[in-house]
């Protein structure tokens, strides 16, 4: 069969990987790709938000599945136009990818139907937003209501903060329209842990689960980022949370959004906070997370084909996911200076040296090619996971495998894991 991969990083490229693996498969594209991407499928320029090229592309190359990476294109609806052409796609409609889109629905999704979350209120006027935090617990936490490439959300430690941070999304519209609508939430603390799962509408199967490291600097400090790096499994993800999410946060959701009239079919990504009044959402993600997948995905057994068609088929509660019993670790390559102001264009030396490895992967990111050469085109370059026995080896692995690669202000952070020490 022919698989279309809609996006560019190294999320889409983990991807792009694992679709390769399946003995079905026997050509993939991927729209826009980049450079790395390009070494296993062939690359189309088509931007992700433009839906009739895509739709028109697929139907002339007669491709059998399309898979949607990015959450830009599903909030915007490119899965509904894909269906309306009757081609098979996999991710949310769009009514449902707003599960992500709109985190005062998410929200309210959640109040609705007492899935735990932090308290909250909601606001589209600046000055009520200020007058509400006059007299508010702090810490605060700030969320953008739309998608901010993951940046959108604000630790506020003081009222001053606060007031600033107000201005930064609604006023200054730092994320744009994301801004227009925002979310004061309460601050919880405790531990972060990222789940990935399958949804097919009805059934829900949980991949195992991750950890993502956002903050740009060691000891999580610095800007949010897109992701620093991630491990998987994470070792504070017990049975007994998992008993207690399964039963209150998981099918709860699913099944909330069947009765909004809003069936979920695709990748629900829950990130939780495991606090001591038990695990809550602190937000849901309505496709593969980013860099999650780079460690998820080496760890699956299963043939990322069948998953998913067995989630556009509504046939999920047949399928059981199997993962190694192993760890992995990803640590990100970034430019010096990310997440706001980088150069671009050095080569990057030391690629090959992860051909025919089968515990060492380097996901791209932010590369091109420029004549022979990779060279970084991104804030986020590569992604370099390893696998291991357990979580410290693979950790060992990784770092050790980031000296493999060399480009000129080549960045990363340097306790990607360190939290598993005090296991």
């Amino acid at each position: 069969m022919k698989v279309l991969i809609v996006g560019s990083g190294g999320r889409e490229h983990a991807i792009a990987w694992k679709v390769a693996k399946s003995d079905k498969v026997e050509k993939i594209y991927c729209a826009p790709g980049n450079a790395g991407i390009s070494q296993i499928a062939e690359c189309v320029d088509i931007g992700a938000m433009e839906f009739e090229k895509l739709v028109e592309f697929a139907k002339s190359k007669e491709i059998d599945l399309t898979v949607i990476g990015m959450d830009d294109p599903l909030v915007g609806g490119v899965v509904d136009e894909f269906e309306k052409a009757g081609l098979r796609v996999f991710g949310p409609r769009k009514n449902a990818a707003i599960l992500e889109g709109s985190k005062a629905f998410s929200k309210d999704l959640m109040k609705k139907y007492h899935i735990p979350t932090a308290a909250y209120e909601t606001f589209d006027s600046p000055k009520k937003a200020m007058e509400y935090l006059e007299n508010s617990k702090y810490p605060i936490v700030l969320k953008a209501d739309g998608l901010a490439l993951g940046k959108g959300v604000l630790i506020c430690n003081t009222k001053e903060e606060a007031m600033d941070g107000v201005k930064t999304l609604m006023l200054d519209k730092q994320f744009g329209s994301a801004g227009n609508t925002i979310v004061v939430e309460e601050f919880m603390t405790g531990r972060e842990v990222s789940v990935l799962s399958f949804v097919d509408g009805n059934t829900i199967r949980i991949m195992t689960s991750a950890q993502d490291h956002k903050r740009a600097g060691d000891g999580d400090t610095g800007l949010n980022t897109g992701g620093m790096g991630t491990f998987s499994p994470s070792p504070f993800y017990t049975k007994e949370v998992d008993e207690f999410c399964q039963k209150y946060i998981y099918q709860p959701t699913v099944d909330a959004m069947k009765s909004e009239g809003r069936e979920f079919k695709g990748i629900i990504f829950f990130g939780l906070m495991l606090t001591k009044d038990g695990p809550k959402v602190l937000e849901y993600n309505a496709r593969f997370g980013d860099p999650e997948t780079q460690v998820v995905l080496p760890r699956m057994k299963n043939d990322i084909v069948d998953v998913f068609e067995a989630c556009i088929d509504g046939t999920l509660d047949q399928a059981e996911l199997e993962f190694a019993d192993n760890a992995a670790v990803c640590v990100v390559l970034a430019s010096e200076g990310y997440p706001v102001k980088y150069e671009k264009g050095f080569e990057i030396k030391g690629l090959e040296k992860f051909d025919g490895q089968d515990s060492y992967f380097v996901f791209h990111a932010g590369t091109k090619k420029s004549g022979e050469q990779f060279v970084t085109n991104g804030g986020r370059v590569l992604g370099v996971t390893a696998t291991g026995k357990d979580l410290k080896i693979a950790r060992q692995n990784a770092y050790e495998a980031t000296k493999w690669i060399e480009f000129d202000n080549k960045y990363m952070r340097n306790d990607i894991g360190k939290a598993i020490d005090e296991v």
